[in-house]
């Protein structure tokens, strides 16, 4: 009875998977697409999954502990001369989102 309890939470686990992988997949074509289009990020800074090489921006490649919550932070509310994405409404919260995950699953890739 473990056993049939066991197989079936791997099965059920499996299936759930490709699920995520396609949400996590379609976020990071959509990050992409804001990074080098809609927010114009490739302008300003290097990122090698994106092809940029801007050279205002820091490289994002080589900044340590870029997080999910830090790109986050910054977009939303600016850095040095990066302007405030958030707070000057340039991106909608689901777009600062969307780019955040994009950034901090891309970095050093």
């Amino acid at each position: 009875m473990k056993i049939k309890k066991f197989l079936l939470i791997i099965l059920l686990s499996i299936s759930l998977y490709p699920q995520t992988l396609f949400a996590d997949e379609a976020k990071m074509i959509k990050g992409l697409e804001i990074f080098n289009e809609t927010a114009g990020c490739a302008a300003c800074h290097i990122l090698k999954a994106a092809g940029s090489e801007g050279n205002i921006g820091p490289n994002l490649d080589t900044v340590e502990g870029l997080s999910y919550n830090s790109v986050m932070d910054i977009v939303t509310h600016g850095l040095g001369v990066m302007p405030a994405f958030g707070e000057d409404e340039i991106l909608t919260k689901d777009q600062i989102d969307i780019i955040s995950f994009y950034v901090a699953n891309s970095v050093g890739k």
